[in-house]
């Protein structure tokens, strides 16, 4: 019997059909699915508000420190803030935060001193030294590689019994690409950890195109390989953003076992501070077209309609937030500078003969 050809363009539409995008402000604000509207009291939706309005600033201020010399490594923000600040709304102090070295802002509002932030872009060892009450560990570099680190914690979670506590990470369309991504998934589904996952889609590894890096319709579709459910949501709508890291949140702390997120957002600057120029690998048609759907004006038109929201409120809130910024960066000046001894000493818990000799070496140069 022949085999009957198979019908690619049918399979791919159904793979689309499958991940529709969930939306429920439109980019000017209104509202336009109801059905899913979070419950969330104004109190909350002035809140999260307010979270959005400190990274926008947060990120302002950290690429003017950078210009100065102040900060190290630094990956703006810019541009998602409901991706980043509107998932972390959904979770509780008690979940564990993995992060990307773009989530940062996640950290803080997690409970990581600002000042610690901005020593762990300059490299400082006491960057990584957090309070202990604070579930999370320090920005992962390896791309993909927090997906690994976030599986094992939640399966430990499930293995040890413990109750309304799930572990969340992100990473990037880049990121997805990458091994790791997919063992930590595999591996957490097959156990039914408690853990979200993230991939916020912003459209460029660095600077290569989404499109390019992977034949999948959907990032989200990725979840299917590893038998856990997926979902895309407009990651420029913060009430949409919210209201599926709930639902996932709820799904993974009652026992059900992980869940992908795909956040559609973008990245309104370059990809770090190391130099590279967006403007070589993006048209202006593509800022133009996102920053008519900035999560800031979007959220600020759904609030202000509601009154819950001006002007002046907003004002006073990017002020209280530069001082913050400049109080902390302040703090962070005056830790005590890295040494090449103390880097050495912060490599192993008890360093190898080679080491020690270093760090002998490098003392006695320091000390003269």
């Amino acid at each position: 019997m022949a085999k009957q050809p198979v019908d690619y363009e049918a399979l791919l539409s159904s793979i689309e059909a499958s991940f529709p995008m969930v939306q429920i402000l439109d980019k000017d604000g209104k509202v336009v699915n109801e059905d899913i509207m979070p419950d969330l009291s104004d109190d909350e939706l002035v809140e999260l508000m307010e979270r959005m309005v400190w990274s926008r600033v947060l990120h302002d201020r950290s690429m003017a420190l950078a210009r100065q010399g102040r900060l190290g490594f630094y990956a703006p923000t810019m541009g998602q803030e409901a991706s980043q600040l509107a998932s972390h709304f959904a979770f509780k102090k008690q979940d564990w935060l993995y992060p990307g070295y773009r989530d940062v802002p996640q950290l803080i509002q997690h409970g990581l001193p600002l000042s610690k932030a901005f020593l762990w872009s300059r490299g400082n060892v006491e960057g990584n030294n957090y309070p202990e009450d604070l579930n999370a560990i320090p920005p992962q570099i390896i791309i993909g590689a927090q997906y690994i680190q976030a599986m094992g914690n939640a399966v430990g979670q499930k293995f040890s019994g413990k109750q309304d506590e799930v572990t969340f990470t992100y990473t990037g369309d880049g990121g997805s690409s990458q091994g790791d991504v997919y063992e930590g998934m595999n591996f957490a589904g097959r156990y039914k950890a408690p853990v979200v996952f993230y991939i916020q889609n912003n459209g460029y590894a660095i600077s290569t195109p989404r499109e390019k890096q992977s034949a999948a319709n959907a990032l989200a579709q990725k979840a299917a390989a590893a038998g856990i459910p997926g979902i895309q949501v407009d990651g420029m709508d913060p009430l949409a953003v919210y209201a599926v890291s709930k639902q996932a949140r709820d799904w993974a702390a009652a026992g059900n076992g992980p869940v992908l997120i795909e956040t559609i957002t973008s990245r309104f600057g370059p990809h770090s501070t190391s130099g590279d120029d967006p403007t070589r690998y993006r048209e202006q048609e593509s800022f133009d077209y996102w920053e008519q759907r900035d999560p800031l004006i979007r959220f600020r038109n759904f609030l202000t309609e509601k009154g819950l929201w001006t002007e002046e409120r907003e004002e006073e809130l990017i002020e209280k937030t530069r001082e913050e910024v400049k109080q902390a960066a302040k703090e962070a000046d005056q830790a005590p500078k890295m040494k090449v001894s103390k880097f050495l000493e912060s490599m192993f818990d008890a360093p190898g003969q080679n080491i020690t000799e270093q760090i002998e070496k490098y003392q006695a140069k320091e000390s003269k």
